[in-house]
């Protein structure tokens, strides 16, 4: 764990601060630690000059500023001794398409981490609140009354932080179960990680597949169930590294994931599936008129409750976890840091269950519906 914190912390605090947290997976310990610079203008004498209310402002801003994508990967930031920001981190492909000029692609650090527009082919684009728009050299953004962007927005095909994350994860997934598939042809038994992966497998296909949708079909599921069980829990686990990787606290992503779980339950449904939907059998006529509707209502409600589920308790898992560290720096005493910083460090043993009850869930969910949607049942 790595704080970046001058000698002289507790006399020249300034306005602007970075959280930082790492999580040590295999030892199920994880620490979360905060960075904040300090205004070199006012030299070793000088005394703190943010007030408590402006102190609360700016955690709540960089919680909001955390817990959105970017188009690069910045580890942290520190200021070097000529009072400048150093930002360490990577720089990401930005690919835009715009109008007049067509394909535009260029790196990130074009953008100098927000501070300055990017030129490419004559035109210029800035980053205003995590979206890029088009400007003048000078970076100027037009609001309207509501404070909104009226600049030329191109379309953005840009690799993101989430996006490159994504790749990532699929790859690495994609390897390490091809390796495993690999040793089953010489061994009854996988080698290496495969021996790790074999029980949670199985414990998918014998505690949530078969039970959910049945023996005679639950094979052509289990591809998809498997992919998105491992897909959820490594993503969730990378949000709790010094990544600062916020995937499935994108409701874009989890729009997605719950979509295909609808589709592949719409276009799964048999005879009897669709019957009990618009014309529940032993109802009479009038009530069947009524709940058709609702029922239909409801295949619709399901993955919408999943894509929620899962946004909802990984952004408030977020936002409380560096709520609480932002606690010792308003605190500022032998007190109250150490009770919050036990607090979180809690919490974030917590984080890691909730890790994997949240990837648990969504694959539960998903072979529920599925089993319902395959279901035959007996008429008599």
């Amino acid at each position: 764990m790595q704080r970046f914190l001058r000698h002289d912390y507790y006399y020249h605090m300034r306005r602007e601060f970075l959280i930082q947290k790492i999580t040590f997976i295999l030892l199920l310990v994880s620490f979360v630690s905060f960075a904040q610079h300090h205004d070199a203008d006012h030299g070793a004498a000088a005394v703190e000059t943010s007030s408590e209310t402006s102190l609360k402002e700016e955690i709540k801003e960089f919680i909001g500023h955390h817990l959105l994508d970017s188009y690069d990967f910045s580890l942290f930031s520190y200021e070097d001794e000529h009072g400048k920001d150093v930002h360490v981190g990577a720089p990401l492909p930005v690919i835009l398409w715009d109008s007049e000029t067509g394909l535009n692609v260029f790196s990130s650090s074009n953008f100098h981490h927000g501070e300055t527009p990017a030129e490419s082919k004559g035109n210029f684009y800035k980053v205003y609140h995590s979206k890029i728009y088009k400007t003048d050299a000078a970076g100027t953004i037009h609001l309207d009354d509501h404070h909104h962007a009226t600049n030329e927005k191109p379309l953005d095909f840009s690799i993101t932080k989430n996006v490159a994350v994504i790749f990532l994860v699929s790859l690495l997934m994609f390897f390490i179960f091809s390796r495993m598939a690999k040793s089953y042809k010489t061994s009854a038994l996988p080698t290496g990680f495969g021996r790790l992966l074999e029980p949670i497998i199985l414990y998918i296909r014998d505690d949530i597949a078969i039970p959910n949708i049945g023996k005679k079909k639950y094979k052509k599921y289990m591809s998809y169930l498997l992919t998105v069980f491992f897909f959820v829990w490594i993503i969730n686990l990378l949000g709790l590294t010094p990544l600062g990787v916020n995937v499935t606290n994108n409701i874009a992503v989890t729009l997605a994931l719950s979509l295909m779980t609808y589709f592949i339950t719409t276009f799964s449904g048999n005879k009897d599936y669709w019957k009990h939907i618009f014309w529940m059998p032993g109802v009479p006529t009038p009530m069947k008129i009524i709940l058709a509707p609702i029922e239909l209502l409801g295949t619709i409600i399901k993955p919408f409750s999943l894509m929620i589920r899962l946004y909802a308790n990984i952004t408030a898992g977020h936002i409380v976890l560096m709520s609480i560290i932002g606690l010792m720096f308003i605190f500022k005493n032998w007190i109250g840091s150490p009770l919050s910083f036990g607090l979180a460090f809690a919490l974030s043993l917590l984080e890691l269950l909730v890790a994997a009850l949240q990837a648990y869930i969504f694959t539960m969910l998903s072979a529920l519906y599925f089993g319902s949607a395959v279901e035959e049942h007996d008429h008599h």
